[in-house]
């Protein structure tokens, strides 16, 4: 039996804000008297607003009654009512989650849908989003091939990389094409990004200041360098100062060379594509930094592919959901179901066999990507696990998982593998009597997921799980 429900997917951006529309097609592919499984089968997007200029009170305030206005009237035009909304995502990126309201814009916006995964996504869970949005994960693995993917918006680019369909690395540079913006004219600059201002005076380019005409070989000049340190960020070129000035938050640890590299974002248009006469029609240097950008690769002769969903790849759609049912062999602490919108760090422990340290590094090295200024969200681990596994490796895993969220306020664990209630018994007799665990197994989820934990069934002996993955346009 098929079941069509819609999903929004709404992308509050540095440069832009826009809205996709999908239909998702569910299926039960389980036969006979099985327990049910309920998977994706197809996904078309219905409906794609215009873009529109994120709306903004000053530099660091999001305009919350613009913005509301703007998606309000996009659903009037789609034709689509709140009411038929099942699931969708509000995600604010790049320089706009910096902004002092940015929290208080998604508690504004989230009664606009049935169950809206709503999140600040930080640069590292951006580049994972952006990387998935644009299709590099999946054309890594069904390629089998390693690929870079570079999202370059309005104030930031986020990179990837992907192998076999795996997220090696990603990384975030302070490189956008709204950092430097003009006004209404076209002409005169009206802001230029702190970061950039040192970059200028190295290259002594005295028309790039505020309140100037700039001539144009100089911005081009300036956006020329801009292209060579994204080079740099993926091994094509030595590393400069400049690059390292440019990070936000860390450099990648694994920069070798990959097969393929990708771009998506709203930069992406002009490096794939040869621009009109007006390059300042956005009121800012994108356009002219991705004509610069495409000069630096067909240079460098890098092997660019264009996999789909440039300036649409952080949210196509977004939030498609599977339901399914946890395996038998669960443990849970049912004072705290049900659990909703909890993101997901995928770990294959299988690689660390034996090395528990490395193990522990791993984990926290992916709990980073969702540390906001007010400390880590919540977040769910995902383990693959084995079915023949032994007591003294589940002490060992359950001694790591302690050991990183000792101080948290509860733990939840998915597990693919048929071992989901030893590990949380494991886990029990390490926390006090009270303290909130989630173990089950039988679900297979992937980095950037969310999952909804609902409360039992079957007599208390499985838990249904809807595991939201973004819904990528492939």
């Amino acid at each position: 039996m098929k079941e069509e429900i819609i999903s929004v997917g709404i992308d509050i951006g540095t440069s832009t804000t826009q809205i996709v529309f999908t239909k998702i097609i569910l299926e039960n592919i389980s036969s006979g008297a099985r327990v049910p499984q309920i998977q994706i089968i197809d996904k078309k997007i219905v409906y794609r607003s215009e873009i529109y200029f994120t709306p903004l009170k000053s530099q660091n305030e999001i305009d919350i009654i613009e913005l509301r206005k703007i998606i309000v009237d996009e659903y009037q035009k789609s034709g689509i009512e709140i009411k038929k909304i099942i699931t969708g995502a509000v995600i604010i990126t790049g320089e706009t989650a910096r902004k002092n309201n940015a929290r208080e814009v998604l508690d504004s916006l989230s009664d606009m849908a049935g169950d809206f995964v709503v999140a600040t996504a930080g640069p590292e869970l951006e580049s994972i989003i952006s990387g998935k949005g644009s299709g590099a994960m999946k054309f890594s693995n069904d390629k089998n091939t390693s690929i870079f993917n570079l999202d370059i918006g309005g104030g930031t680019t986020n990179i990837s990389k992907f192998k076999n369909g795996e997220v090696i690395d990603n990384n975030c540079l302070d490189i956008g094409g709204r950092l430097i913006k003009f006004d209404l004219s076209g002409e005169k600059i009206i802001f230029i990004s702190e970061k950039y201002k040192q970059i200028i005076l190295e290259l002594k380019l005295n028309t790039i200041k505020v309140g100037l005409v700039p001539k144009l070989e100089e911005l081009r000049c300036l956006c020329e360098k801009l292209g060579e340190i994204l080079l740099e960020s993926i091994g094509i070129k030595e590393k400069s100062k400049d690059y390292f000035n440019l990070i936000t938050d860390k450099k990648l640890k694994d920069d070798t060379l990959a097969e393929y590299v990708n771009f998506s974002g709203g930069v992406a248009d002009y490096i794939y594509t040869e621009p009109g006469i007006d390059l300042f029609k956005y009121g800012d240097i994108g356009i002219i930094l991705g004509m610069a950008i495409q000069k630096k690769l067909k240079k460098e002769n890098v092997n660019v592919v264009q996999l789909g969903e440039t300036i649409g790849a952080t949210v196509v759609g977004a939030g498609s959901h599977t339901t399914e049912i946890s395996g038998s062999t669960i443990y849970y602490s049912e004072s705290i179901l049900p659990l909703k919108n909890i993101p997901v760090i995928k770990i294959d422990e299988q690689k660390f066999s034996g090395d528990y340290k490395k193990l522990e590094e791993k984990i926290k090295e992916k709990l980073e990507w969702f540390r906001l200024e007010d400390g880590l969200q919540d977040v769910a681990v995902g383990l693959v696990g084995q079915d023949n596994i032994s007591y003294k490796e589940i002490i060992a895993i359950a001694e790591v998982l302690y050991k990183i969220f000792e101080k948290s306020t509860k733990l939840v664990v998915i597990v693919e593998s048929d071992m989901g209630k030893a590990l949380g018994q494991m886990l029990s007799l390490k926390y006090e009597k009270d303290f909130p665990i989630i173990c089950v197994d039988g679900i297979k989820v992937g980095d950037g997921d969310f999952i909804d934990i609902g409360e039992p069934l079957g007599n208390g002996s499985v838990l249904p799980v809807i595991v939201k993955t973004l819904i990528l346009n492939f």
